[in-house]
């Protein structure tokens, strides 16, 4: 009776792997195979680039197209079925992941990855490089002593915009003489070459010491330091530096967050758990960003003889 119900166990299971590996490839995609479409935060590029670059190496068969474009645009596309995965700086709110279970019958999924930040760039030539909150505060409104006129990756709909505006202006309205590049490598170059200006981009388009690209832009601008956010320290400034990112010390802080909707385990679904997991958590270090999902905190130890 034991060997008997043991071959039922086993034709069970043999049955259940079978049905598993059928199901795994009528599937569109997987983590190992198909394409899938994102829409990607630009401000976000370096970094997502090098994860989709690691990936792809790893799963030769899986193709992952990103498309970079305001944050506004990239949560659009979530809620219009445009693409299943965006990567912003923000998680859904209650009625768009609302209006995801109404069309897709499961609610969306979202995670937090890594700390970013928002680097303050100014010509080389210009004197001023240290800014407290409420010196980018009236420079976003406009008010400021010197006429320094504030350049974005665009003046509406980009995480860059919005982050300025809730989290420096808070509540007064953005100057209209801000001005819009057409990319955060427009906003590097104009402020190369026009003094006077004060440009915003994301810390991981400057802020890798170890990336030629990073070193080529800043050998373009000077990164500004602005006042660090400890009480002890009134007077200090400090760059976007990872460092200052993760003590807390800088204070343009913002998240890196996923979100991905899928009714399977589908590539965008893989494609997020190799970011969260240690891999694509040690790339975000590499770039130096501050990893959100693992702690790669060095302790010291005593080693008992």
């Amino acid at each position: 009776m034991r060997f008997f119900n043991a071959i039922v166990f086993l034709a069970v299971l043999f049955s259940s792997c079978k049905s598993f590996r059928e199901q795994e490839r009528e599937l569109p995609d997987n983590k190992n195979k198909g394409s899938i479409h994102v829409s990607a935060d630009e401000s976000f590029k370096p970094i997502i680039d090098e994860q989709v670059m690691v990936y792809q190496s790893q799963h030769n068969k899986a193709k992952i197209l990103v498309d970079y474009k305001p944050e506004a645009e990239c949560l659009q596309d979530l809620l219009n079925d445009s693409v299943r995965m965006v990567i912003v700086t923000r998680s859904f709110t209650q009625e768009e992941s609302e209006a995801i279970v109404d069309s897709l019958k499961k609610g969306p999924k979202s995670m937090t990855l890594a700390y970013d930040a928002i680097s303050v760039i100014v010509n080389p030539l210009d004197e001023d490089s240290l800014f407290t909150l409420a010196d980018l505060k009236a420079i976003l409104h406009g008010s400021f002593s010197k006429n320094l006129i504030p350049v974005f990756d665009g003046v509406k709909a980009t995480s860059t915009v919005r982050f300025a505006i809730d989290s420096i202006l808070r509540g007064d309205t953005l100057t209209g003489k801000a001005m819009a590049a057409n990319s955060s490598t427009g906003v590097i170059d104009y402020v190369a070459s026009h003094r006077g200006v004060v440009g915003f981009i994301g810390v991981s388009w400057i802020g890798n010491p170890e990336d030629t690209a990073s070193q080529r832009y800043l050998k373009k601008v000077k990164q500004a330091s602005l006042e660090s956010t400890w009480k002890r320290e009134k007077g200090v400034y400090v760059k976007g530096s990872q460092l200052n990112i993760s003590l807390k010390r800088y204070p343009l802080v913002r998240d890196l967050v996923y979100i991905v909707k899928e009714n399977y385990k589908g590539l965008g679904t893989a494609f997020s758990d190799f970011m969260s997991g240690e891999l694509g958590q040690l790339i975000f270090k590499r770039a130096y960003l501050v990893p959100a999902q693992k702690d790669f905190t060095i302790r010291p130890v005593r080693l008992r003889e």
